[in-house]
C-alpha cells in the first residue's frame, strides 16, 4: 500500500511543526538564569552567614525553652485563682458562695440584703468577668474587715464599684451597696453577634 503524495500545503504544515517542535525544544531546556556553576561562586559567603545565622539561634533554643518554662509556671500559678465553671451561672454562683463565705467570717457576720449578676463580660482577650451586686448594712469597721478579707482570697475576685450611704439608724450600720468581679476562663461569656443590616 502506497500513500500519496504529499501536496505542497501539507509538506509547508510539516515543516513549520518541525520548527515549532525545535524553538518549544531550546525554550523548555535552556538552562535558567541561576545555574549551578554561576550561583556556586556567589553563594558561598551568603551560605556562610546563613549557617551562622543558624548556629546562634540553635544555640538561644535553650535558654528560650527555660524561659518559656518560666513563664508557664507563672502563668499557672496566677491563673490558679480564676472561677472555674462548666457555665456562667454557676461561675456566678461560685462567686456568690465565695463572698458569702468571707461575710460569714466576720464578727458579727454580714448579712446581705440582696444580690444582682450582670452578664458576663470579656476581660481582654483570654479571659472572662462575672459581675455580681450586693446591698448590705454594717457597721463601717465591718466594712472595711470585710473588703481586706475579699482581698486576701486565693481567687481572682475584686471590687470594681463601692458605694457607702449615710448611716441609716441609731446603730450606726451604714447601708453599703458593692459590685464584686472574678475572673472566669473565656469559654463563659458569650460572644457578641454582628448586626446584619
Amino acid at each position: 500500500m502506497t500513500l500519496p503524495p504529499l501536496s505542497r500545503r501539507d509538506r509547508n504544515a510539516l515543516a513549520a511543526l518541525g520548527i515549532c517542535a525545535i524553538v518549544f525544544g531550546a525554550v523548555y531546556f535552556w538552562p535558567a538564569e541561576d545555574s549551578s556553576t554561576v550561583g556556586a561562586v556567589h553563594s558561598i559567603p551568603v551560605e556562610e552567614k546563613r549557617v551562622a545565622r543558624l548556629r546562634r539561634l540553635a544555640a538561644a533554643v535553650p535558654g528560650r525553652q527555660e524561659i518559656l518554662k518560666k513563664v508557664d509556671l507563672e502563668l499557672a500559678a496566677r491563673e490558679k485563682g480564676i472561677i472555674q465553671a462548666e457555665t456562667a451561672p454557676q461561675a456566678q454562683a461560685q462567686l456568690l458562695q465565695i463572698v458569702r463565705r468571707v461575710a460569714q467570717l466576720q464578727n458579727p457576720p454580714v448579712v446581705f440584703k440582696g444580690a444582682e449578676f450582670a452578664p458576663p463580660r470579656p476581660f481582654g482577650d483570654a479571659y472572662g468577668e462575672v459581675v455580681m451586686t450586693v446591698s448590705l448594712e454594717c457597721g463601717i469597721e465591718q466594712v472595711v474587715n470585710f473588703l481586706a478579707d475579699i482581698s486576701n482570697q486565693p481567687e481572682l475576685i475584686s471590687i470594681s464599684d463601692l458605694q457607702i450611704n449615710q448611716v441609716a439608724s441609731k446603730m450606726k450600720a451604714v447601708p453599703v451597696r458593692a459590685t464584686f468581679t472574678g475572673v472566669v476562663p473565656r469559654k463563659l461569656v458569650p460572644e457578641k453577634k454582628e448586626n446584619a443590616f
